[in-house]
């Protein structure tokens, strides 16, 4: 990996920061795009093709089905797949179809930050039932669902703690969700980079939710914009049926040549970014032990986000403050995952090891500056 060709880039990760600061914050991962994806983008540039996307996926559905169940082990029906124009939108779309305006949906911090702002802009109420050790609280989910809340919006695997629920915690789920008439809408997004334990779709438990899944983390195509909602058929089907035509037209074109080759062809790809992440885990367990043993870390079961718990360093609820402005190094702020996150920070492993081990070095120095 070319550090001089990271620091060319112009999207977030790279771009916000002064060029002194290493970034190792937002969800966007260093490596190369898929040589597959590379070809589908260029060729729609070669002829010129780069139009709206509207109503027809092509092949994406069907693209989409067959990695579900060559990767995941999940039967995923193309004619059940509606798009969004990202996971996010998708969300907020479908707790607009499942619940009444003002419902409370529940969110289980501390959890992906947009969780939050997109339940209020779905004009639906926050409820919330924070993890106990790491884990779903299930008699804290049965009381808020007891109270009146008529969702969970739930982060699966989990963002920012990397943890891959077991099949049978989401069967629980289910039932008590099932219990109360409730839904779940379940965001997959990160379920293609699970590195330990077996990723368990929510939509193989129970039929009463929606799954919100993309090509855009486990691919690193965040920017082309396409997110898929996913459903198993019966009411949940009859109730996205009815969103907004609005969502395909404001979908990325680009996102969908880029998805279909990246379900298509990306296996080789997804494979190489599997060993390495495995890898930088397990390397940033080692560089923390030796340079900063005062942090808390479990090794995430998913994806390229690692949740640090600095509280030890005594730097206070925004540790992220002090590693920036003392190590220059950008980590994403714990608390901007709710309160629980108060002393913590979340640091981005999808990159070089000669990366992890620069921003593990910068946040050594913060705490004696």
């Amino acid at each position: 990996m070319d550090d001089r060709g990271l620091k060319d880039r112009h999207s977030a990760k790279w771009a916000v920061y002064p060029p002194d600061v290493l970034p190792a914050w937002v969800a966007e991962m260093d490596f190369p795009l898929a040589e597959p994806i590379k070809a589908a983008l260029h060729d729609a540039v070669e002829r010129d093709d780069a139009g709206y996307l509207g109503p027809d996926l092509f092949g994406v559905p069907d693209a989409l089905a067959e990695f579900a169940e060559r990767r995941l082990g999940w039967s995923v029906d193309p004619a059940q797949v509606v798009c969004a124009t990202d996971v996010m939108v998708g969300a907020e779309e479908s707790l607009k179809a499942l619940t009444e305006p003002g419902a409370g949906v529940i969110v289980t911090p501390p959890v992906y930050p947009p969780f939050f702002h997109d339940v209020r802009r779905a004009g639906r109420k926050v409820v919330q039932v924070p993890l106990i050790d790491g884990d779903l609280d299930l008699e804290g989910l049965e009381r808020a669902f007891a109270a009146g809340a008529q969702a969970l919006l739930l982060c699966n695997p989990h963002n920012p703690l990397g943890r891959v629920w077991r099949r049978e915690t989401l069967e629980a789920v289910a039932d008590i969700a099932a219990d109360h008439d409730a839904w779940v809408v379940s965001d997959e997004i990160h379920g293609p980079l699970v590195l330990e334990g077996e990723f368990t779709p929510f939509l193989t438990v129970s039929q009463r939710g929606v799954a919100l899944t993309s090509a855009s983390k486990a691919f690193n195509l965040a920017g082309l914009k396409l997110g898929m909602i996913v459903t198993a058929g019966g009411e949940a089907r009859d109730r996205i049926a009815t969103l907004p035509e609005d969502l395909h037209w404001r979908a990325g074109y680009f996102g969908a040549i880029a998805a279909e080759a990246a379900f298509r062809d990306g296996d080789e790809w997804l494979d190489g970014v599997l060993s390495t992440l495995d890898d930088n885990r397990r390397l940033l367990g080692e560089l923390l032990a030796s340079r900063l043993p005062q942090v808390g870390y479990v090794a995430p079961q998913a994806s390229f986000l690692a949740w640090l718990d600095c509280r030890a360093l005594g730097l206070g609820d925004d540790p992220g403050e002090a590693f920036l402005e003392r190590g220059r190094v950008a980590l994403s702020r714990g608390l901007d995952f709710g309160a629980q996150g108060a002393g913590h920070a979340r640091l981005n492993i999808g990159t070089g090891p000669d990366v992890i081990e620069e921003a593990v070095s910068r946040m050594a120095a913060a705490p004696t500056r």
